[in-house]
Protein backbone atom coordinates (compact mmCIF):
# COMPACT_ATOMS: atom_id res chain seq x y z
CA UNK A 1 0.00 0.00 0.00
CA UNK A 2 1.36 3.76 -0.65
CA UNK A 3 1.96 5.75 2.04
CA UNK A 4 0.60 8.95 1.55
CA UNK A 5 3.91 10.47 1.66
CA UNK A 6 4.58 9.77 -1.43
CA UNK A 7 1.52 10.94 -3.17
CA UNK A 8 2.43 13.85 -5.68
CA UNK A 9 2.11 17.37 -3.99
CA UNK A 10 -0.77 19.11 -5.51
CA UNK A 11 1.01 22.36 -7.10
CA UNK A 12 3.36 19.80 -8.55
CA UNK A 13 0.22 18.03 -10.14
CA UNK A 14 -0.95 21.09 -11.36
CA UNK A 15 2.15 22.10 -13.12
CA UNK A 16 2.35 18.67 -14.34
CA UNK A 17 -1.53 19.47 -16.15
CA UNK A 18 -0.43 22.09 -17.55
CA UNK A 19 2.48 21.52 -18.99
CA UNK A 20 0.52 18.61 -20.71
CA UNK A 21 -1.81 21.24 -21.70
CA UNK A 22 1.05 23.05 -23.19
CA UNK A 23 2.97 19.97 -24.69
CA UNK A 24 -0.77 18.65 -26.56
CA UNK A 25 -0.71 22.55 -28.14
CA UNK A 26 -3.86 23.65 -26.38
CA UNK A 27 -2.29 27.01 -25.34
CA UNK A 28 -0.48 28.45 -28.50
CA UNK A 29 2.99 30.77 -27.59
CA UNK A 30 1.50 34.02 -26.70
CA UNK A 31 -2.05 32.88 -25.12
CA UNK A 32 -2.87 33.81 -21.65
CA UNK A 33 -3.74 30.81 -19.30
CA UNK A 34 -6.87 31.04 -17.26
CA UNK A 35 -6.96 32.63 -14.63
CA UNK A 36 -5.57 32.27 -10.84
CA UNK A 37 -9.33 31.62 -10.13
CA UNK A 38 -10.53 29.59 -12.82
CA UNK A 39 -7.65 27.30 -12.24
CA UNK A 40 -8.28 26.50 -8.63
CA UNK A 41 -12.33 25.82 -9.90
CA UNK A 42 -10.66 23.53 -12.21
CA UNK A 43 -8.28 21.77 -9.50
CA UNK A 44 -10.38 22.27 -6.83
CA UNK A 45 -7.90 23.94 -4.78
CA UNK A 46 -6.42 27.52 -3.70
CA UNK A 47 -5.00 30.29 -5.95
CA UNK A 48 -1.97 30.18 -3.53
CA UNK A 49 -1.41 26.52 -4.47
CA UNK A 50 -2.11 27.43 -8.51
CA UNK A 51 0.30 30.13 -7.92
CA UNK A 52 2.90 27.37 -6.84
CA UNK A 53 2.10 25.43 -9.98
CA UNK A 54 2.35 28.15 -12.13
CA UNK A 55 5.99 29.36 -10.64
CA UNK A 56 7.15 26.03 -11.61
CA UNK A 57 6.75 26.98 -15.52
CA UNK A 58 8.17 30.39 -14.91
CA UNK A 59 11.20 28.88 -13.74
CA UNK A 60 11.31 26.41 -16.54
CA UNK A 61 10.62 29.41 -19.27
CA UNK A 62 7.06 27.63 -20.51
CA UNK A 63 5.41 30.64 -18.71
CA UNK A 64 5.82 34.11 -18.10
CA UNK A 65 3.99 36.29 -15.69
CA UNK A 66 2.93 40.07 -16.03
CA UNK A 67 1.70 42.01 -12.93
CA UNK A 68 -1.96 42.60 -13.25
CA UNK A 69 -2.37 40.74 -16.69
CA UNK A 70 -1.82 37.36 -15.48
CA UNK A 71 0.35 34.39 -17.18
CA UNK A 72 1.50 33.94 -20.48
CA UNK A 73 2.50 30.89 -22.70
CA UNK A 74 6.04 32.15 -23.62
CA UNK A 75 7.22 32.54 -27.35
CA UNK A 76 9.88 30.69 -29.09
CA UNK A 77 12.24 33.25 -29.31
CA UNK A 78 13.08 34.54 -32.71
CA UNK A 79 16.56 33.81 -34.37
CA UNK A 80 17.49 37.57 -35.67
CA UNK A 81 20.87 38.07 -37.59
CA UNK A 82 22.90 41.19 -37.69
CA UNK A 83 24.98 41.68 -39.74
CA UNK A 84 26.63 44.28 -42.85
CA UNK A 85 22.74 44.07 -44.60
CA UNK A 86 20.11 44.49 -41.61
CA UNK A 87 16.18 43.72 -42.71
CA UNK A 88 13.38 43.50 -40.26
CA UNK A 89 11.07 42.45 -42.79
CA UNK A 90 12.98 39.86 -44.33
CA UNK A 91 15.30 38.66 -41.05
CA UNK A 92 11.64 37.45 -39.59
CA UNK A 93 10.53 35.69 -42.58
CA UNK A 94 13.94 33.91 -42.52
CA UNK A 95 12.73 33.08 -39.23
CA UNK A 96 9.20 31.69 -40.49
CA UNK A 97 7.62 34.65 -38.62
CA UNK A 98 4.83 36.94 -40.37
CA UNK A 99 6.76 40.13 -39.27
CA UNK A 100 4.82 43.65 -38.35
CA UNK A 101 5.72 47.51 -36.91
CA UNK A 102 3.29 50.01 -35.81
CA UNK A 103 4.18 53.33 -36.31
CA UNK A 104 3.87 55.15 -32.29
CA UNK A 105 5.28 58.53 -33.32
CA UNK A 106 6.67 60.01 -36.04
CA UNK A 107 8.16 63.93 -35.48
CA UNK A 108 11.27 66.29 -36.66
CA UNK A 109 13.28 68.43 -33.85
CA UNK A 110 17.06 69.43 -33.85
CA UNK A 111 19.26 66.77 -33.26
CA UNK A 112 21.58 66.56 -29.97
CA UNK A 113 25.50 66.50 -29.59
CA UNK A 114 25.49 62.60 -29.52
CA UNK A 115 22.85 61.82 -32.54
CA UNK A 116 24.75 64.30 -34.45
CA UNK A 117 28.10 63.06 -33.98
CA UNK A 118 26.16 59.12 -35.22
CA UNK A 119 24.93 60.93 -38.19
CA UNK A 120 28.14 62.87 -39.16
CA UNK A 121 25.55 66.01 -38.95
CA UNK A 122 25.83 69.58 -36.77
CA UNK A 123 24.62 69.17 -33.78
CA UNK A 124 21.32 71.38 -33.66
CA UNK A 125 20.20 70.28 -37.48
CA UNK A 126 16.93 68.71 -37.80
CA UNK A 127 16.09 64.93 -37.71
CA UNK A 128 13.16 63.00 -38.20
CA UNK A 129 12.52 60.56 -35.03
CA UNK A 130 10.46 57.79 -35.64
CA UNK A 131 9.13 55.69 -32.44
CA UNK A 132 8.29 52.05 -33.13
CA UNK A 133 7.00 48.67 -31.92
CA UNK A 134 8.20 45.36 -33.88
CA UNK A 135 5.91 42.31 -33.97
CA UNK A 136 6.59 38.46 -34.72
CA UNK A 137 3.14 36.70 -35.13
CA UNK A 138 1.04 39.46 -33.64
CA UNK A 139 3.67 39.44 -30.94
CA UNK A 140 5.56 42.54 -29.56
CA UNK A 141 9.80 41.57 -29.54
CA UNK A 142 10.93 45.38 -29.77
CA UNK A 143 10.60 49.09 -29.40
CA UNK A 144 12.57 50.82 -31.51
CA UNK A 145 13.78 54.77 -32.26
CA UNK A 146 14.86 55.69 -35.49
CA UNK A 147 16.94 58.89 -36.30
CA UNK A 148 17.49 60.04 -40.01
CA UNK A 149 19.25 63.60 -40.62
CA UNK A 150 16.64 65.52 -43.11
CA UNK A 151 19.51 67.72 -44.51
CA UNK A 152 20.94 64.75 -46.39
CA UNK A 153 16.80 62.58 -46.49
CA UNK A 154 14.33 65.34 -47.76
CA UNK A 155 11.45 63.95 -47.70
CA UNK A 156 11.52 61.10 -45.73
CA UNK A 157 9.12 62.11 -43.01
CA UNK A 158 6.56 62.23 -45.51
CA UNK A 159 7.65 58.67 -46.82
CA UNK A 160 7.17 57.10 -43.63
CA UNK A 161 4.17 58.37 -42.92
CA UNK A 162 3.04 56.51 -45.97
CA UNK A 163 4.68 53.37 -45.27
CA UNK A 164 5.70 51.68 -41.89
CA UNK A 165 9.14 50.33 -43.56
CA UNK A 166 12.34 52.01 -43.43
CA UNK A 167 13.50 50.12 -46.24
CA UNK A 168 10.84 51.29 -48.40
CA UNK A 169 11.06 54.90 -46.95
CA UNK A 170 14.64 55.06 -48.24
CA UNK A 171 14.00 54.10 -51.27
CA UNK A 172 11.58 56.33 -51.46
CA UNK A 173 14.24 59.64 -51.01
CA UNK A 174 16.66 58.20 -53.16
CA UNK A 175 18.70 55.51 -51.19
CA UNK A 176 18.22 52.35 -52.71
CA UNK A 177 20.73 50.33 -50.59
CA UNK A 178 22.43 50.74 -47.36
CA UNK A 179 24.61 48.75 -44.72
CA UNK A 180 25.13 48.39 -41.21
CA UNK A 181 28.52 49.73 -40.09
CA UNK A 182 28.32 49.36 -36.23
CA UNK A 183 26.12 48.15 -33.50
CA UNK A 184 26.51 47.78 -30.04
CA UNK A 185 24.54 45.64 -27.70
CA UNK A 186 24.30 46.31 -24.09
CA UNK A 187 21.67 44.45 -21.48
CA UNK A 188 19.29 46.93 -19.78
CA UNK A 189 16.17 47.01 -17.61
CA UNK A 190 12.56 47.36 -19.12
CA UNK A 191 10.95 50.92 -18.16
CA UNK A 192 7.48 51.23 -17.19
CA UNK A 193 6.54 52.90 -20.46
CA UNK A 194 8.28 49.49 -22.86
CA UNK A 195 7.25 47.24 -20.12
CA UNK A 196 3.24 48.18 -21.21
CA UNK A 197 4.43 48.10 -25.10
CA UNK A 198 5.97 44.43 -24.70
CA UNK A 199 3.88 43.18 -22.17
CA UNK A 200 6.92 42.40 -20.26
CA UNK A 201 6.90 43.44 -16.65
CA UNK A 202 9.10 46.51 -15.35
CA UNK A 203 12.58 46.07 -14.88
CA UNK A 204 12.39 42.87 -16.79
CA UNK A 205 15.97 42.14 -19.16
CA UNK A 206 15.94 43.46 -22.29
CA UNK A 207 18.65 43.76 -25.26
CA UNK A 208 19.60 47.19 -26.49
CA UNK A 209 21.07 47.41 -30.11
CA UNK A 210 22.44 50.74 -30.63
CA UNK A 211 23.47 50.84 -34.87
CA UNK A 212 24.32 53.32 -37.70
CA UNK A 213 23.37 52.38 -41.05
CA UNK A 214 25.43 54.06 -44.14
CA UNK A 215 24.19 54.27 -47.85
CA UNK A 216 26.94 53.66 -50.97
CA UNK A 217 29.24 57.04 -50.40
CA UNK A 218 29.63 55.91 -46.60
CA UNK A 219 27.35 58.46 -45.13
CA UNK A 220 25.27 57.81 -42.14
CA UNK A 221 21.47 57.75 -43.05
CA UNK A 222 19.90 55.87 -39.94
CA UNK A 223 20.92 55.45 -36.39
CA UNK A 224 19.15 53.60 -34.44
CA UNK A 225 18.40 52.13 -30.95
CA UNK A 226 15.96 48.98 -30.63
CA UNK A 227 14.72 47.40 -27.20
CA UNK A 228 14.64 43.60 -28.01
CA UNK A 229 11.92 41.28 -25.39
CA UNK A 230 15.05 39.47 -23.85
CA UNK A 231 13.00 36.28 -23.99
CA UNK A 232 11.79 36.42 -27.39
CA UNK A 233 14.59 37.27 -29.45
CA UNK A 234 17.67 35.79 -30.18
CA UNK A 235 20.61 37.92 -31.87
CA UNK A 236 23.42 36.30 -34.09
CA UNK A 237 25.70 38.38 -35.00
Amino acid sequence: MRDSSDKTPIWKAIANALRSDLAEGRYAPGDKLPTEAALADRFGVNRHTVRHGISVLVEEGLVRTRRGAGAFVAATPTNYPIGNRVRFHENLIAAGRRPEKRMLALDERAATIGEAQALQIEAGDPICVYHGLSLADGQPIAVFKSLFPLPRLVGITAALKDTSSVTQALSVVGIDDYTRTSTRITAVRATATQALLLHVTEGDPLLRSSSVNQCANGQPVEYGRTWFAGDRVTLTL
